[in-house]
């Protein structure tokens, strides 16, 4: 399977993985250290399949000019029945035509009428921690909701990650963004 993941500016990937770190060291999630050289992102798309070369290609011209994104996360939310924690941006006008022009651009790719990345189905988020007890949910929001005020940040890269059954996510290939 495959991920198309929208990656931050450093400062917006440190404050997360602080994060991440702090819930780590209070054993409430390990989710970050759950697969190797995790990133903060937010995923655009999911694949069972792609052909590499040509999706690279195709990403290379698509994101060519693209520009950096605002990006603001002022919302923690959680999906029903999951154990999972996110921060939850603003939908701007940007971000969701950045979405949906992802996914015109690559329908030729959508493969699984199912995802929950496709445009109608898409929530964007940056999860925090997963596979969480109602505890340690709780827990989990408890900390993350006192400890950060609004972060501003910027979608500045757009990768091709390759998920596997082992805990094992590289990032295949990424475009960066124009600033």
């Amino acid at each position: 399977m495959y991920g198309i993941i929208a990656l931050f500016d450093e400062q917006t990937e440190q404050m997360i993985t602080d994060i991440w770190k702090e819930l780590k060291e209070k054993s409430i999630s390990y989710y970050a250290y759950e697969v190797e050289n995790r990133r903060p992102h937010i995923t655009l798309a999911s694949y069972n399949k792609i052909y590499k070369n040509e999706y690279m290609k195709l990403m290379d011209e698509f994101y060519n000019d693209k520009q950096a994104i605002d990006i603001t996360f002022n919302a923690i939310g959680s999906f029903l029945n999951s154990g999972t924690l996110f921060f939850s941006p603003t939908v701007t006008e940007e971000l969701f035509e950045f979405h949906a022009n992802h996914h015109r651009n690559f329908q030729q790719f959508n493969d699984d009428p199912n995802s929950f990345y496709l445009p109608n189905s898409w929530i964007p988020h940056c999860t925090i921690a997963n596979r969480l007890s109602s505890e340690k949910l709780l827990e989990a929001f408890d900390c993350c909701s006192k400890r950060n005020d609004i972060i501003y940040g910027k979608i500045k890269e757009v990768a091709i990650i390759k998920v596997s059954s082992s805990n094992y996510a590289p990032i295949i290939y990424s475009k960066e963004l124009t600033k």
